[in-house]
């Protein structure tokens, strides 16, 4: 069974890198969507989103008055992250106000905005050399990269069908055995029943999200493109084959 509607709407404690800080943040706003989409308009709980609502346009500040706390410099690509997370806190707040339905679509887009702000701020400290930017996290390879980041934008669930697992996304690709693999590394988890379900008349699907770990080790690269793999060595070219002259 998913957890309470009290527990879901509580955004546990924020890691200490801003980056970091931001992934876990979208997530949260991920959580708090799917809970607006599930919820029983005749529950004596449905006061709870607006607490949620309340309690992220809170998060968002903190986390811009951290990002500003920390000396950049300027740069357009900062300005305009800290702006989006300006829109998103301000938002989020009106959403606090509004009934069901339309504070639901005041916050459709936090996560994905949210994870493009985190990258940009990202790519700034990596670009400017800063101290704040933290070595890439070495287990990430291009295709967990690319999952973790998926995942970061809320667009990962899965479910269940004769004893097999599906991994359903919003984005690219990612496959069941590199969910396995991030989850065996307690970089990412599933949440039960906690996404709204495929079709109308289908069951809840199960949510994956990031570990704080996960944001953590996320942080370390988003932003930046996807690592490669060591290609190898280069292959001999081929032998040129001698052509017999031609006869005249």
């Amino acid at each position: 069974m998913p957890p309470s509607p009290d527990a879901l709407f509580d955004v546990p404690a924020a890691p200490a890198p801003p980056v970091a800080r931001l992934l876990v943040l979208a997530g949260e706003y991920t959580r708090h969507n799917d809970s607006l989409d599930v919820l029983d308009a005749s529950a004596p709980e449905l006061g709870s989103y607006v607490r949620s609502a309340e309690r992220l346009a809170s998060e968002t500040t903190a986390a811009i008055t951290e990002v500003a706390g920390m000396g950049l410099f300027d740069h357009a690509d900062l300005t305009a992250a800290l702006v989006r997370l300006k829109q998103v806190a301000y938002l989020t707040d009106a959403a606090s106000r509004h009934e069901v339905v339309a504070s639901r679509v005041l916050t459709a887009f936090a996560p994905e905005a949210v994870v493009g702000s985190a990258a940009r701020i990202a790519a700034h400290m990596r670009r400017r050399r800063s101290g704040h930017a933290p070595e890439p996290d070495d287990r990430l390879d291009a295709v967990r990269q690319t999952a973790l980041h998926e995942i970061a934008l809320g667009h990962i669930v899965t479910t269940s069908s004769q004893g097999r697992d599906y991994v359903h996304s919003a984005g690219a690709r990612v496959l069941i055995g590199t969910l396995r693999s991030l989850e065996k590394n307690g970089l990412a988890e599933r949440v039960p029943e906690s996404a709204p379900p495929a079709y109308v008349g289908g069951g809840r699907q199960d949510r994956v999200r990031l570990s704080t770990t996960g944001a953590i080790a996320l942080a370390t690269v988003i932003g930046s493109p996807p690592a490669t793999r060591d290609p190898g060595p280069t292959p001999a070219p081929a032998a040129a084959t001698k052509t017999a002259p031609r006869s005249r």
